[in-house]
């Protein structure tokens, strides 16, 4: 079988987030689990794509694209990386910026860079018998293999990562942009506008989310942003495959980017782990103590992650002995508050404010205790990279964060986390002094965190989960 993923970004060429974790691991992960698959990806060409990955690269075609009435320039180049040949769309007018999304015309760059996709496929002689793309900066392709490639006889999967993010333009973009014929506009109007997200539901051959919570949870209003009757619609062709990560790039035992000791060989955690945290606690400038609980946030500072549950009571959880440390960037007004609390409690906490991946992983080796309120998360990778690192995670039972995290119970030694329910301060506020009690005590602490260390997020049950859809299609 012949699978090509499509998307906007991938680890460790150039990312901003979850979907770059997944795309970086789960082709690879379902090239080892069905080596006798034909398994390729494509991304664009970014400018934060470092000279030494560029060196590795091959150029395997050049072209022209016509997009509406756009001649556009296209070369695409080609590495091979854990099994898997990863494709990059060149056009320096449209992808050598400083940011991967956010720009005025992303509309058109990721138009071009669907269609620059459907025009490789020929040229490289790779036809796939699967297409699976991901988010809105890859729904076109979805739609393109439909209405402009159908001869092609491409069977689709999209995989919706965040539904908060769909691409929606006006409608004079369809033919402006898109180069689609009027009567595709049924397929893709919503709400008075051309959703790109929408149109991919409704096209593709299989629809995935990045947890079976969250599958359920998009049937409801209060998390589909507006799509939930399209997703009931489509109900009979989806379902919820959990993410898994690259455990080889976030591994304590081997990780390059930790600022402490190696875990090493099963997890020498209980002497390396607090290794780790006082060697950041000297990097950051805080009080030195292996005793006073580390809580970490990594994450972007806006109110769906939780941010304004912790505004709320976080000086309660400041008044005990603890110290935090915030990595993110956001709204203003978050990256301002965590600020202020840093110059509040000078020697409690540290509000770093940056898109930080090396220091990152440096806050995962150290923290003991991973902060994730989240109002809504679809998969989350987070909960589950500081596992990896032996963080105990404390999250709200929401999407892939019930997915992942199963409460721990003292009396029976289950469960890998501690988690509440409701969307409320001073229920987090009690997981918080839950999670911290459960630290204190030295035998609870080893206990809990042999379970957080060995629940396997690796890629393997995800690339079984995908490879037995494709199969079935």
């Amino acid at each position: 079988m012949k699978i090509l993923y499509v998307g906007g970004e991938a680890l460790p060429f150039a990312s901003t987030g979850g979907l770059g974790d997944v795309l970086g691991s789960l082709p690879a992960a379902l090239k080892a689990y069905s080596p006798e698959d034909d398994v390729r990806m494509v991304m664009p060409l970014h400018g934060k794509i470092t000279p030494a990955w560029r060196e590795k690269m091959t150029k395997v075609a050049e072209f022209t694209v016509q997009l509406a009435w756009r001649c556009q320039y296209c070369g695409v180049w080609a590495l091979e990386k854990d099994g898997v040949t990863v494709y990059f769309i060149d056009n320096e007018y449209y992808f050598k910026r400083s940011r991967l999304y956010g720009e005025y015309d992303d509309g058109e760059r990721y138009a071009y860079f669907s269609l620059a996709v459907m025009e490789m496929l020929e040229k490289i002689g790779f036809i796939p018998d699967i297409l699976h793309a991901n988010d809105w900066q890859s729904a076109l392709t979805v739609i393109y293999s439909k209405v402009k490639y159908p001869h092609y006889n491409i069977k689709t999967v999209y995989t919706i990562h965040n539904i908060e993010y769909q691409g929606i333009y006006g409608k004079d973009i369809l033919s402006e942009v898109f180069a689609l014929p009027a009567d595709t506009m049924s397929l893709l109007e919503f709400d008075n506008c051309v959703n790109l997200t929408k149109g991919a539901i409704v096209a593709c051959d299989k629809l995935t989310t990045v947890s079976q919570r969250y599958s359920e949870e998009l049937r409801t209003p209060y998390y589909a942003s507006g799509l939930d009757g399209i997703i009931a619609e489509n109900a009979y062709k989806s379902c919820g495959i959990v993410n898994g990560i690259d455990v080889s790039y976030y591994d304590p035992m081997n990780d390059p980017d930790m600022i402490g000791p190696k875990f090493g060989a099963k997890y020498r955690l209980f002497t390396n782990k607090l290794a780790n945290k006082t060697a950041l606690q000297k990097e950051l400038g805080l009080p030195v103590s292996e005793s006073t609980p580390m809580i970490a946030m990594i994450t972007r500072l806006v109110s769906h992650k939780g941010v304004d549950l912790v505004k709320h009571v976080i000086d309660q959880v400041l008044e005990g002995d603890v110290q935090l440390v915030v990595l993110g960037t956001g709204n203003e007004e978050f990256e301002n508050f965590f600020r202020w609390l840093e110059s509040r409690y000078p020697d409690k906490v540290r509000a770093l404010i940056r898109f930080d991946k090396k220091l990152s992983k440096q806050i995962y080796a150290a923290a003991d205790i991973f902060l994730m309120p989240s109002k809504s998360e679809p998969c989350g990778l987070s909960q589950m990279i500081a596992s990896r690192y032996a963080a105990i995670p404390v999250v709200r039972e929401t999407g892939g964060l019930y997915d992942t995290i199963k409460p721990f119970n003292p009396e029976t030694g289950e469960g890998n986390g501690v988690t509440f329910f409701s969307y409320n301060a001073h229920d987090m506020l009690d997981a918080i002094r839950r999670a911290i009690a459960l630290w204190q005590d030295d035998a609870t602490r080893k206990k809990l965190l042999r379970n957080v260390i060995t629940t396997d997020f690796s890629g393997n049950a995800s690339a079984e989960n995908y490879a037995d859809l494709y199969r079935g299609m």
